[in-house]
């Protein structure tokens, strides 16, 4: 049932800050949504859960009307975002994670409303990641400047997958370290697998599907 998995997955978040000399109140637990249908959010939200992730626009479009009126939910998207569907992102989500271009960030400040973003930054050579360079960061610092509807909040990554939850350490360190040089605060950064690791590197969000939902349904 979801509360024990939930409070199964919240004893595991609070033991991590306790090693790493942390509060777990520090540390947002983000509900992975995505595939599963608009009444896992209903449940997750009624067992106490505000923050919601999903990967993909058209997906999440389907869902919500069904969820829009959650009052105080948050739903952010985790997912590479193409320009052209920025302006309906940023109609439907209060925080995008995935910035990676000066051109998106633009077309998501066009979108007329006020709107959290992360940068995502690609720390490993595979191709299937999405995201900026590390060198690229101070770019696009500068051209969020430019879009006074953005408030740019920390850096996410999503690290090589691997069984073993310290293959995922280093990238996560080097995360924290992007963010301390460049003044960034919220790290997003950890997923079922390895989330105290994720934690005790600095993260202050975990992104957490499996532990809470089960393995996902394909639709």
């Amino acid at each position: 049932m979801l509360p024990d998995r939930l409070q199964e997955v919240r004893t595991r978040i609070e033991r991590a800050a306790a090693r790493a000399g942390r509060r777990a109140d520090e540390i947002t637990l983000l509900a992975v949504t995505k595939i599963f249908p608009a009444s896992a959010i209903h449940q997750a939200y009624a067992a106490g859960l505000r923050d919601f992730g999903e990967n993909y626009v058209q997906e999440f479009e389907g869902k919500f009307a069904e969820v829009s009126g959650l009052e105080g939910a948050r739903f952010h998207l985790i997912g590479h975002l193409q320009s052209n569907k920025a302006r309906r992102a940023a109609e439907i989500f209060q925080v995008i994670e995935t910035l990676d271009s000066a051109k998106l960030a633009r077309r998501l400040d066009e979108g007329g409303r006020p709107l959290e973003v992360m940068l995502e930054v690609k720390l490993s050579q595979e191709q299937a990641k999405s995201g900026a360079g590390p060198a690229d960061i101070p770019a696009l610092i500068e051209a969020l400047a430019g879009c006074p509807r953005l408030r740019l909040t920390g850096l996410m990554t999503m690290p090589p997958w691997s069984d073993d939850p310290e293959a995922s350490r280093p990238w996560f360190r080097q995360l924290r370290e992007l963010a301390d040089i460049h003044g960034l605060r919220h790290l997003s950064m950890g997923m079922s697998h390895d989330l105290e690791v994720a934690i005790e590197e600095g993260s202050t969000e975990v992104r957490v599907g499996t532990a809470l939902f089960g393995p996902r349904r394909k639709a």
